[in-house]
């Protein structure tokens, strides 16, 4: 079931340096919501706060609420790893775990949540988590392979497949595509529009055709210069960024004038 985030005063640290400063906004269900922005202006930093992977840097901590479906995901009795098995992420590369087959590669998170899951079940949900990312039929004959035997872009599906196996209600990618050729970057959007009916996605990409392809609403972040924190100028639909944005900075960076 797909869930709605609400974001209220984020602000994202680096030990003292803040990174993100205030950020709020409201990402709706079965949505794919875009974040855009120059390099170093806390895009990445916001996705891995939405899933409490941003405090795994030393140093590194939250202010502000992010809550889903009314849960607060920084409360303190909340654990930080649930959090992670609701909120999904996949990364900028492909990081198949190297010495596991395609099948372990989907089973393991399956098997860490569920160690009594009986052999037929997991089959059916590995075969599931594989359609769903629609990699089942290039690699059903060969499912004992490793991983890493895959071409890029299969490796980032069978990430997105080992993702939504454990059925996250929310689905973040951080530049998924960046480094896939143009194939196989169209397979992955592709992907994330059939995605979308199931799950909330978040997805960080410095590819404005990309945003403009793949995203409902998308959010344009900026920094005033450098060494200050980065903010969140503007969040609409993907149509009115594109095309009639509200701030002048956004106009000057979908345009092309800067960034």
């Amino acid at each position: 079931m797909a869930k709605r985030i609400e974001v209220s005063g984020l602000s994202s640290y680096y030990g003292s340096f803040r990174a993100v400063q205030d950020v709020t906004m409201t990402i709706e269900p079965k949505t794919v919501t875009a974040l855009i922005g120059s390099s170093g202006c806390g895009k990445s930093t916001v996705l891995r706060s939405l899933n409490r992977m941003h405090e795994l840097i030393p140093g590194a901590r939250v202010e502000g609420k992010v809550v889903i479906d009314g849960q607060d995901l920084y409360a303190s009795d909340v654990d930080p790893v649930g959090v992670r098995r609701q909120v999904g992420m996949v990364f900028q590369k492909p990081n198949p775990f190297p010495t596991m087959t395609i099948y372990e590669n989907v089973a393991a998170g399956l098997r860490l949540n569920n160690k009594r899951i009986k052999k037929p079940a997991l089959d059916e949900l590995v075969e599931r988590s594989l359609r769903g990312a629609n990699l089942w039929r290039e690699v059903e004959e060969r499912l004992d392979k490793p991983g890493a035997s895959l071409s890029g872009g299969q490796q980032q599906r069978l990430c997105i497949a080992r993702a939504i196996a454990v059925q996250p209600e929310v689905l973040l990618m951080d530049e998924p595509c960046s480094a896939l050729d143009p194939v196989s970057t169209l397979a992955i959007e592709d992907l994330i529009a059939d995605l979308r009916a199931s799950y909330t996605i978040v997805i960080v990409t410095h590819n404005m055709q990309q945003a403009a392809r793949v995203s409902d609403v998308t959010g344009f972040f900026n920094l005033t210069e450098v060494g200050d924190p980065g903010r969140l100028v503007e969040m609409d639909s993907t149509e009115t960024i594109f095309s009639a944005p509200k701030e002048k900075a956004t106009e000057d960076y979908v345009s092309g004038r800067f960034g």
